[in-house]
């Protein structure tokens, strides 16, 4: 592409060389630059990518995107005021603003986003509405599926998979939209036909600092939906249940629809009467006057909010309300949320993401209401993430738990035991073992088990790694989960 044409319409506060060149390619990483390729330097949390011009240029950069002054005889220097809003705006120019050929659903909160996007995904599908994937388990785009590398990818890397799932044949998409995206304005330039908001508990306050300053990166998703203008009529989707929701609600542009969910009698879209088997969850779904029998293979409370969701957020696109809860019944198993591992044994073995104090709290809740004869929990928390959550974590398994097994999760660069001894200050009764290891510690939950016993790992859910301060090594809760079941002794 011609830079004159790529930076077009893009704010360039000063250009130093010429602009009568072709880009090949965009890259943020100076290690990726390549020949006629454009570097933007962006400045990160650890690293400022303005240290890295040098490299960029030496390995073959002709253009390079900056926030100071720079010039090097080699190449054209673009001086702009923020290069990540500036990299935003030349990937979607680059890859032809392919969110203008998709319908699009975002979908941001603390909890049940993944679920609530799959769910999404599936009943667009099932009514003949072909839709990509983007999340934090995996990357979906028409046949093929990509593992996913954070949430909610960077502007540059969210382009070009939007450009795939165009390319694929694919009309909608449904993206889970982090906080920390929001905060660094990743989705800058996208525009939704539909946001929903799940809910806000306590969260990466070491990325935030405050719950206020977490909340505040959730609604800028809300307040950018009343000024779009390629897409008009957008639907905001909001969970009334949550405190949160109810604050949200008041920061909506009124040009944007609302539709609220939940179980209150407040809720556009209501759920109550819920009955929770091992096999699934159903209950009576009352919206735009009528009322529904509604059966999703998912297990929990949490997972009829995440299913009205869905269901609200799919009508919105335009998939009628009957075909919607037909195709939730056909729902599949969401990877590493409350996924049960496969065992020829009188007790239930479940692997659940679970990593904050409210999806612990929830998830527990839910096994509860199963009546097991004991819940045995195994759990940790990560490394170099926000602190204060740690003894929380540790309260909620003491209150809701018959007995647990404190074990890492991902360390990265603190030391696991440290880590243990902060979530063990929680505790109360002395239900509970400290084991480090978390293959050893899923280990002997499964050895305790007895009849009627339900198992619950949490933290890692669909993850297949275990990160430490030097290296990270292969490691999957459900694979473990089932070489300890085979060593288990058969019940007669």
């Amino acid at each position: 592409m011609q830079l004159k044409t790529l930076i077009a319409a893009i704010p360039i506060r000063h250009v130093i060389g010429t602009l009568d060149r072709t880009v090949e390619s965009i890259v943020y990483d100076s290690r990726r630059v390549q020949r006629n390729g454009l570097f933007v330097a962006l400045r990160g949390e650890t690293s400022d990518g303005h240290e890295f011009i040098g490299q960029a240029v030496d390995k073959g950069a002709s253009v390079i995107v900056t926030e100071r002054d720079e010039q090097h005889s080699r190449v054209t220097c673009l001086l702009v005021e923020n290069t990540r809003n500036a990299l935003a705006d030349l990937s979607a120019n680059f890859y032809g603003h392919p969110a203008r050929k998709l319908t699009l659903a975002a979908v941001t909160g603390t909890n049940g986003k993944t679920t609530t996007t799959f769910l999404i995904k599936h009943i667009c599908e099932k009514a003949g509405l072909r839709c990509g994937l983007i999340g934090t388990v995996r990357y979906e785009i028409g046949e093929r599926i990509l593992p996913a590398i954070r949430t909610t990818p960077e502007s540059l890397d969210l382009q070009e998979l939007l450009a795939q799932i165009v390319n694929a044949g694919c009309r909608a998409a449904a993206i889970e939209v982090s906080s920390h995206a929001l905060a660094q304005d990743r989705t800058r330039g996208l525009e939704w036909n539909v946001a929903v908001f799940t809910n806000l508990t306590q969260d990466h306050l070491d990325f935030h600092g405050t719950m206020e300053s977490y909340f505040d990166s959730k609604a800028k998703l809300f307040a950018h939906l009343g000024s779009q203008r390629e897409k008009p009529k957008p639907v905001a989707i909001v969970n009334i249940d949550d405190r949160h929701g109810e604050q949200l609600l008041n920061k909506i542009d009124k040009r944007v629809a609302v539709v609220t969910y939940g179980m209150s009698a407040r809720a556009d879209f209501r759920a109550s009467n819920y009955r929770v088997e091992f096999s699934g969850t159903s209950y009576q779904l009352d919206a735009q006057g009528k009322s529904y029998l509604v059966r999703v293979p998912l297990i929990g409370r949490f997972n009829v909010a995440n299913s009205v969701a869905a269901l609200a957020a799919a009508n919105a696109l335009g998939i009628s309300l009957r075909d919607a809860v037909l195709g939730l019944g056909k729902s599949p198993q969401v990877p590493g949320r409350l996924e049960l591992v496969p065992a020829k044994r009188q007790f239930q073995v479940f692997v659940d993401y679970a990593h904050t104090p409210d999806a612990l709290r929830n998830v527990l809740k839910t096994l509860r209401e199963l009546e097991p004869h004991r819940l045995i929990v195994v759990f940790g928390c990560g490394g170099n993430r926000d602190r204060q959550k740690r003894p929380l974590m540790g309260e909620i398994v003491d209150r809701h738990a018959d007995y647990a097994i404190v074990t890492s999760d991902n360390p990265r660069k603190e030391d696991a035991n440290a880590i243990i001894a902060e979530i063990e200050k929680g505790f109360r009764s002395s239900r509970y073992v400290k084991i480090a290891d978390r293959t050893q510690a899923i280990g002997r939950a499964i050895t305790l088990a007895q009849p009627r016993d339900i198992v619950l790992i949490a933290g890692k859910g669909h993850e297949n790694y275990q990160e430490f301060a030097d290296y990270t090594v292969p490691f999957d809760d459900i694979q473990v989960a089932r070489r300890a079941i085979e060593d288990h002794p058969v019940e007669f």
